[in-house]
Parts: structure tokens; C-alpha cells; sequence
């Protein structure tokens, strides 16, 4: 049993440097494979096939979601009539399936089939991105290049994030993007540039260069934001591009932060009110136990994370105690001229956002065990009682109303 890819109506236009057709198979990649009409005979019985418009963008959600969803066609609601764009049929069916996406005359339903519209499909949340977002199926035309791409890089971005990823980034993190796939850079060449920024920075940091240590930071987290917008609008990535990446996320900080401490020149070490060896062990351990609070709740509690939760854990993630936001205090305080304030500053906000997560973490548990599992407030974005929620317009692309 097997399933294969037939592409009708195919178009040129790239997006992102992908066809619509490139961009399918890669997400489909190893999981289908595509045929030519002449093969349609040597299908077996037990094979299905996955009939796509060539000249509309999907949705990796929804390309996924129609090759796992057999017996079933996808329309969209047109100016004048219905148009389907995709079909998952049974071998037997293909040519049906295709008179009928290219408009051949043929409009009976085929047995046993499920016509699907778009609105009624049900996949707009997303875990891995922590976002609310409709599915989309847009017309790909040479005069809508540059609109498809900023459709498609919007969709590549994170929904819930810090005020910094989400607010200053986007607009020149899609112009280095244009520009990485004009040249052909790849994801994990931006992830290790980003990689040796970490260790400037680090290193300037540690010799009291904050100026210079900041400026990399800096860059770093953009790149950090460019690679993964990268990754997903040109639908490449890797393992080890995926755990490369994730564990210099994950490290580096509260390295940073130590190494912060150790540049302040003597009389600021002095003036600190507690020593640096305590400031340095609060700093670990407020933010191993905020890793391990959200990680716990995604694990015991809900499969989604912790800032999917409510409203307000949303609204918190943009100033929690991560990297971009305590880079925020650090930046700060070296313009003002007190680097110390900002290590104190930093290590405050790490322990008391650690402890509101803690206390969000037991609540969670406390109301799972009383009204059975957690549900994310995203996957009811699209409710009548989030219609005028001011989270929605901040987090989702649903339209209200």
C-alpha cells in the first residue's frame, strides 16, 4: 500500500525559490512519491493517490493533513463556483479525481469520497509554532510573488514568542531571508554563524567589552530568529540542524550572564549587594527550574506548552526571563553606564519569573486533577467568547467577529 503525488495545472512561479510542486514533495518526502499520468495503470489496488493543484500554495499543515486523510477532495469556495484543489483517492479513482480538479466536465461526487471545504477544516491550531492560524490555500500568479512570500513567512513565524522576536525582527529577518535563499545559504550555515556570535559575545562579555559583547548578542538572536524562518519557508531542515540549534538555545544564557559578571570591574563587583557567587547560583538555578517547569507541563500536563495555556500565559511570554528580554536589561544597563545593575536586574526577573511559572505549573496541575486534561486557549481562539479578546489580535490571525 502505498501513496503517490499527481501535480495538474502545474506553475513556474517560485516561492520562497520552490514551485508550489518542489515544495510539496519536499514536505512529503519520504512519505509519497510523485507519478506521471502514464503510470496511472501500474497503480495497485491498495494504493491511493494525492491529486494536487500545481498552481495554488498550501499549507504544510494542510499538505500533511491531506496525505494522512484518505477518500476525501478539498474545495475552495471561488467568486462564482466551488474549485477543488486536491484529492486523496483510492488508486482506481485518479483519473476521475483529476477530470474533476481540472474542470472536465465531470461534477458527480465519486463513491465513498468526502468533499471537504477549507473553512470547515479544523487544523488552525499549531503546537509546534504556538500560534492560531486558518489553514490557507492561495492561487499562485507572477504578479502575486511577492505577496505569497510575505503569506508564507508570516505563517513560518512563532505566534507566541518574546516582544522582541515578534515585534522588532519580522520586517528585516524576511529581507535576510530574501536574500539567504537568492544566495543559496542554507539554515545550518546561519545557525553556526549564530553559534560563533555566542562565543564573541561570551568572550567580550567576560573582558568587560559589553559594547562589543552586546552588539554580537544582538546579532546572534536575530540570526536565531532568520535561520528558523529559513528552515521553514524553504522547507529545509535536518537533525542536526534541529538539535544544533536547540541546544545552543539552551545553553548559552545563563553562560552569558555568568561571563557578564565576571567583566564588572572590581569597585561595581563591590557595590553589589550580594556576591557574585550567589547572583551566579540564582541565575542557574532560576532559569533550569523555568526550562523545567515548562517542560513538565508539556510532559505530565498538556501536550502543548505552558504559554499556550491561558491568555495570560501568552501575554507573558513576551517579557519572561529569556535571552532577548534580559539582553533588554543588559543593553540598558550599559548605556546607562551600571553593567552591575543589569546582572542584578537580570537575576531578579530570572527568579521571579521562575516562580510565577512554578506557581502556574501547580495550578495547572491542580485543575487537571479536578476537571480532567488541559485544553489551549488557541484551539478556541476561533470561539464567540475570544471574539473581542484583545489576545487574539495580539497572538492569532483569526479575524473576530
Amino acid at each position: 500500500m502505498g501513496l503517490y503525488i499527481y501535480f495538474s495545472q502545474q506553475c513556474p512561479v517560485q516561492i520562497w525559490g520552490l514551485t508550489s510542486q518542489q515544495r510539496i514533495e519536499k514536505v512529503l518526502k519520504g512519505v509519497a512519491a510523485s507519478i506521471s499520468a502514464n503510470e496511472f495503470d501500474t497503480l495497485a489496488d491498495s494504493d491511493s493517490v494525492l491529486v494536487l493543484r500545481g498552481d495554488y500554495l498550501f499549507d504544510d499543515r494542510l499538505i500533511k493533513y491531506l496525505a494522512a486523510t484518505p477518500n476525501i477532495t478539498l474545495q475552495l469556495n471561488g467568486e462564482q463556483q466551488e474549485v477543488t484543489v486536491a484529492a486523496h483517492v483510492p488508486a482506481r479513482y485518479t483519473q476521475q479525481a483529476l477530470d474533476i480538479i481540472e474542470g472536465n466536465g465531470i461534477t458527480s461526487p465519486l463513491p465513498d469520497i468526502e468533499n471537504q471545504a477549507l473553512a470547515a477544516m479544523s487544523i488552525s491550531f499549531q503546537e509546534k509554532l504556538l500560534k492560531f492560524e486558518p489553514p490557507f490555500v492561495l492561487p499562485i500568479t507572477a504578479d502575486k510573488k511577492s505577496e505569497l512570500e510575505q503569506r508564507l513567512f508570516d505563517w513560518s513565524y512563532k505566534g507566541i514568542t518574546d516582544l522582541v522576536t515578534k515585534w522588532v525582527w519580522p520586517r528585516p529577518a524576511r529581507w535576510v531571508v530574501g536574500h539567504c535563499v537568492r544566495l543559496h545559504i542554507r539554515p545550518n550555515h546561519v545557525t553556526l554563524a549564530g553559534f560563533l556570535l555566542t562565543i564573541i559575545a561570551g568572550y567580550f562579555f567576560a573582558y568587560g567589552q559589553y559594547g562589543w559583547g552586546l552588539l554580537a548578542g544582538w546579532l546572534m538572536t536575530f540570526l536565531d530568529t532568520v535561520d528558523g524562518k529559513l528552515a521553514r519557508v524553504t522547507v529545509t531542515s535536518s537533525k542536526f540542524g534541529h538539535y544544533f540549534d536547540h541546544i545552543i538555545d539552551l545553553a548559552h544564557p545563563p553562560i552569558w550572564y555568568i561571563l557578564w559578571g565576571l567583566g564588572l570591574p572590581a569597585a561595581q563587583v563591590d557595590s553589589l549587594a550580594l556576591p557574585l557567587s550567589v547572583l551566579f547560583s540564582l541565575v542557574m538555578i532560576g532559569y533550569v527550574a523555568g526550562r523545567l517547569v515548562e517542560g513538565s507541563f508539556q510532559v505530565f500536563l498538556g501536550r502543548f506548552g505552558i504559554f499556550c495555556w491561558r491568555p495570560v500565559d501568552s501575554y507573558f511570554r513576551l517579557i519572561t526571563a529569556r535571552r532577548n528580554p534580559n539582553l533588554i536589561f543588559l543593553t540598558v544597563s550599559y548605556i546607562v553606564g551600571r553593567p552591575d545593575l543589569g546582572l542584578l536586574a537580570v537575576t531578579f526577573w530570572t527568579a521571579a519569573t521562575s516562580m510565577f511559572l512554578l506557581i502556574r505549573l501547580v495550578t495547572a496541575a491542580y485543575l487537571r486533577a479536578r476537571q480532567g486534561p488541559l485544553r489551549s486557549w488557541l484551539a478556541d481562539a476561533d470561539k464567540p467568547r475570544y471574539n473581542k479578546s484583545l489576545a487574539v489580535r495580539f497572538f492569532t490571525r483569526h479575524i473576530s467577529g
